[in-house]
């Protein structure tokens, strides 16, 4: 090993470039599912505006993601997912409040007055929020690719927001469609900061409080409640559409950053508006195929986006979800959990070395100019 390796690794030897050949793609895929997920509860959760009041449904399909992720987890191998901690408290408080609470409780509200195609679309929003928050914020890099197909989808909204020669209007329903993308994209961005934790528990939590917080806040304002049948299908709908969406986009966030996992999200409103068309037998205005054309260029600008470039890894001790790839060649003291995935402690040694990355967990170091 030369001089120059030594001094770049702290005297381990210098790692070859590479791109982890199993976590990126498994996080697109993680990532799509979860989209796929929500963008069909979009134009279902419409079905059952009318059964109930707005906040009394966002808590049955919140509650419904909560107690089957909390059966889920009884029944899970343990020493697969690593704890949280006291410090996580704050940033997961907060992602309840804006994502659990404000923002089902906006978009079940607009709902009732946006067709489903339409509303689908605007969640796009949700991806543009999300990028600008992890970039302006948290200091996630976003190259001019993906700042482009922000671009794109913002002139998508402003399409479907055309109002002929009325001009440009946005309906106080689409307003707040376009609000519970914002609460959703202020959730996405403080999950990240928890999301080395157990994916489980924080979608478990999540569901537990904002659904027993709509309800108790529906309940007081004399709400509606469904009948048993929508009652049943919002419990089931908030298990597959929230829940287990929310445990996917949460391992996600771990693997890919806050832009990139909200880019490769971005699909969840194509989804819906395919199926409101297809089983609610809407018909979509004149501009919902050239605003659909441009977000799904904008989409495709997000999944094509690459970043990499000479990077130095500090040394680290943390505990989280991982498999032994390139980034975990740590030994396992006896009785520790051989199986993977799994989480324990462990450390990583100082490493520098170039490969293509995501600002994952092991990634998000600053960047002092453009790569």
């Amino acid at each position: 090993m030369s001089a120059a390796d030594r001094d770049r690794t702290g005297g381990a030897p210098a790692a070859p470039a590479f791109e982890d050949a199993a976590a990126a793609p498994r996080g697109r895929v993680q990532a799509l599912l979860a989209a796929l997920l929500f963008g069909a509860s979009t134009p279902l959760a419409k079905v059952l505006t009318g059964t109930a009041s707005p906040l009394l449904l966002a808590g049955l399909l919140y509650l419904g993601s909560g107690l089957g992720l909390c059966a889920w987890r009884a029944l899970r191998r343990a020493g697969t997912e690593a704890p949280l901690a006291r410090a996580d408290a704050p940033w997961l408080a907060g992602a309840v409040l804006a994502g659990g609470i404000a923002a089902p409780a906006l978009l079940l509200w607009g709902l009732g007055s946006v067709p489903g195609a339409s509303a689908a679309l605007l969640l796009n929003f949700e991806g543009v929020f999300t990028a600008l928050i992890a970039w302006l914020v948290f200091r996630e890099p976003v190259d001019a690719r993906l700042a482009l197909g922000m671009g794109l989808i913002v002139a998508a909204g402003a399409l479907l927001s055309w109002q002929g020669a009325g001009g440009f209007a946005l309906s106080p329903g689409a307003l707040a469609v376009i609000g519970a993308g914002l609460c959703w994209a202020i959730d996405n961005n403080l999950t990240r900061k928890v999301a080395a934790g157990d994916a489980l528990a924080i979608a478990a939590i999540k569901g537990l409080v904002a659904g027993g917080t709509n309800l108790a806040l529906g309940t007081l304002l004399g709400g509606a409640w469904p009948s048993p049948g929508a009652l049943a299908g919002a419990l089931v709908l908030g298990l597959f559409g929230y829940g287990l969406s929310l445990v996917l986009f949460v391992r996600t966030l771990a693997q890919l950053g806050a832009a990139r996992t909200s880019a490769y999200f971005s699909v969840a409103p194509f989804a819906g508006a395919l199926l409101a068309l297809a089983v609610l037998g809407e018909r979509p205005g004149s501009w919902f195929w050239p605003a659909a054309g441009l977000m799904a260029a904008g989409v495709w600008l997000h999944l094509r986006e690459r970043h990499g470039h000479l990077h130095r890894h500090e040394l680290l001790r943390h505990n989280h979800r991982h498999r032994h790839d390139a980034h975990h060649r740590h030994r396992h003291l006896a009785g520790m959990a051989a199986a993977e995935p799994h989480a324990h402690e462990h450390v990583h040694a100082p490493l520098s070395h170039r490969h293509p990355h995501y600002p994952d967990l092991h990634h998000r170091h600053r960047h002092r100019h453009r790569h």
